[in-house]
């Protein structure tokens, strides 16, 4: 059984098999995880009686949904950075302390502006949680076999938690008042700053150099825009404003990326990138969370806009594709694990996805369980390939860089969902707008939910035309989205195995490249030298 406080070997060195101590941590670290995913949709059931409670202005209700994700992704970086400095584990209970407390600020809170700023709060400790998470996993677990399960475990309560926020958040609203679905976190929190100390080991890069603080809002002004923009595309169009929003965010992201090749200690270490594996799956990671976000923006509408069920029993039926979920990422490290390259697997997983969306593809209006079985088998092949390229990633860098490691890996991740998002909404929005009938109002021709408020209030046959017309046309846009998904993911299973087939696996499991790269610097790559104990 592993000392909490003890040093691990570092990357590429064969480590002892983990024990109870380190599953039952696992398990400590998967509840917090678990709310900081569900935190995403939470507010899904809520939003209403937060509005008859507190009268928000729209900009205030807007703002009240985005801040957490906006704070969060601008956050992600940094904190993933900062970590590797000074302690994973002092900075995840350092977030989970953030947490809980902005939980009950958020539960209590009497003004809009409270809220809002509660919700950014809680998007501090998010930022912190996540990579911290991931970081202390890729400590825990040196066994290349049970890293991958753990990770498996990992990805698994990522994509389930999102589903489960929206639920949870109606089952607690209907019997308690809508602050109920902060404090629910409260538990989890609490058991994570009593049983981490005792549970969790301590581990940053023993030579670190200097906080870049110039990194810090040079990394927020790259991200937030660009999210930002991606995020309203899809709902407003390709107004001038969001446009030009992701062009400033590039601009920085240009100006950031230059500072992480030129300072002395960046927050990103360039270092990373020079393993074989590491940027294809990053890349790899941000495609697979295009495909996950930009079918979810249908299948929720689908549910409730084009079958007509409630929010509730929509988000019940949601639940089922996770089903799958749970079983790909263990049958992926299982496969991997036998002797199946890895770049196979992957790619296969793709596949699986465009499969999903093939199912999507040929859904007509009253496809409830074809829907809802291409959610599964989509999210199935998803799942698969992200657990795989975090795996991959955390096993190519030095422990000494986990933390940002795991960062840079969900950060693309975030823009990887906007961008499907943005992408795969206007595809169908486009379609949508083309197929509604010329004549229809306004409001009709813009959204599928405008134009079955319109039809409520047309007499007799007049309504039910139009309403059966914009549900055709929104099927028909998620069709044609869904094509695209399918071309994209089929297009990525074939970089996956271009990208993967040279990333030998070693007789420990670890990945390396195989062709020599510059060396990381000698304080991160030495072995011995990844961990410094508490």
């Amino acid at each position: 059984m592993t000392n909490p406080t003890s040093t691990t070997p570092a990357s590429g060195t064969p480590g002892a098999l983990a024990g109870r101590r380190e599953w039952t941590a696992l398990g400590v670290l998967m509840l917090p995880l678990l709310l900081v995913s569900m935190d995403v949709s939470v507010l899904y059931f809520a939003i209403p009686s937060i509005s008859a409670d507190l009268e928000p202005s729209g900009t205030q209700q807007l703002w009240i949904f985005d801040i957490y994700a906006f704070v969060l992704a601008g956050l992600l970086m940094t904190m993933g950075s900062l970590g590797d400095r000074i302690g994973r584990r002092k900075l995840l209970l350092f977030g989970a302390a953030a947490f809980g407390s902005a939980s009950v600020l958020a539960a209590y809170a009497d003004s809009a502006e409270m809220l809002i700023a509660a919700r950014a709060v809680l998007g501090v400790g998010g930022a912190t949680l996540m990579p911290s998470t991931m970081a202390i996993i890729r400590t825990m677990f040196t066994d290349p076999g049970q890293r991958a399960k753990a990770i498996g475990l990992w990805s698994g309560v990522m994509t389930g938690g999102i589903a489960l926020g929206s639920v949870m958040s109606g089952v607690l609203v209907q019997y308690f008042w809508w602050g109920s679905v902060f404090l629910v976190n409260l538990p989890a929190m609490v058991l994570l700053l009593v049983l981490g100390p005792i549970l969790l080991p301590e581990s940053k890069n023993p030579e670190p150099g200097r906080f870049d603080l110039l990194s810090v809002p040079l990394s927020m002004a790259a991200v937030l825009p660009v999210i930002y923009g991606v995020k309203e595309i899809p709902a407003e169009g390709w107004r001038t404003e969001y446009v030009v929003s992701v062009l400033v965010g590039l601009v920085f992201t240009a100006l950031f990326v230059h500072r992480q090749r030129t300072a002395k200690s960046p927050l990103i270490s360039p270092a990373l990138f020079r393993g074989r594996g590491f940027a294809p799956a990053v890349v790899l990671n941000l495609v697979s969370s295009f495909g996950m976000m930009g079918s979810a923006y249908f299948t929720t509408q689908y549910l409730q806009s084009v079958l007509g069920k409630s929010s509730m029993a929509a988000a019940l039926w949601s639940l089922l594709p996770t089903v799958l979920v749970g079983v790909a990422a263990p049958v992926a490290a299982q496969l991997v694990q036998k002797g199946v390259h890895r770049a196979h697997v992957v790619s296969g997983g793709f596949v699986l996805a465009a499969c999903g969306y093939g199912l999507l593809a040929c859904a007509g209006t009253d496809s409830l369980w074809l829907v809802l079985a291409g959610a599964g088998v989509l999210a199935s092949g998803i799942v698969t390939v992200m657990s795989q390229m975090m795996d991959l990633a955390l096993g190519t860098v030095p422990l000494g860089n986990t933390g940002a490691a795991a960062s840079l890996l969900e950060t693309g991740a975030e823009f990887g969902g906007a961008l499907g998002m943005a992408v795969l909404g206007s595809i169908g929005t486009a379609v949508y707008r083309h197929d509604v009938p010329s004549g229809a109002p306004a409001a009709a021709q813009e959204t599928l939910g405008g134009a079955l408020a319109v039809a409520g209030r047309l007499p007799g046959d007049a309504g039910k035309a139009l309403a059966t017309a914009a549900r055709e046309a929104f099927t028909n846009g998620m069709q044609a989205a869904a094509v695209a998904g399918a071309v994209l993911l089929l297009g990525a299973a074939v970089l996956a195995t271009a990208s993967l087939r040279k990333v030998a696996v070693h007789e420990d499991g670890d990945d390396l490249g195989t062709g020599a790269g510059e060396p990381l610097p000698a304080a991160a790559s030495e072995p011995g030298t990844g961990l410094t104990p508490a």
